[in-house]
């Protein structure tokens, strides 16, 4: 579990980094970031978003438990300004932890590269 400071609640969050934040996609899940404008927000700030079309209740709630845990994983990495919106596409429920974990690690390094900030 995301500790409640690091977990975004908000639709305008989520809005604002899907339409506003750099973007990469990997095989099992779309990344988005956006460095957050809004100060005395402790951050660093995560979403997730599984649709339906990743499966059932079953198959979505294990994908969601899996992509927290990997997002748990890489906390320290993100900087305390920035927020970050993991879409799961429908092959992550065959994906297993260390994959998205990696998938993940990948996805935002990407960002960062693009962005010319390679640590």
């Amino acid at each position: 579990m995301l500790p409640a400071q690091h977990r975004m609640t908000r639709s305008a969050e989520f809005g604002a980094t899907v339409s506003r934040g750099k973007r990469a996609a990997q095989p099992d899940i779309v990344v988005y970031t956006l460095r957050s404008d809004q100060a005395g927000e402790p951050g660093p700030r995560i979403g997730l978003i599984v649709s339906k079309a990743v499966g059932n209740a079953v198959a979505r709630h294990k994908v969601s438990r899996r992509l927290r845990h990997a997002a748990r994983a890489i906390l320290d990495d993100l900087d305390p300004a920035e927020q970050v919106v993991i879409r799961a596409l429908p092959p992550s429920r065959d994906a297993i932890s260390p994959r998205l974990e990696q998938e993940l690690r990948t996805a935002l390094q990407r960002i960062r590269i693009r962005n010319g900030s390679p640590s």
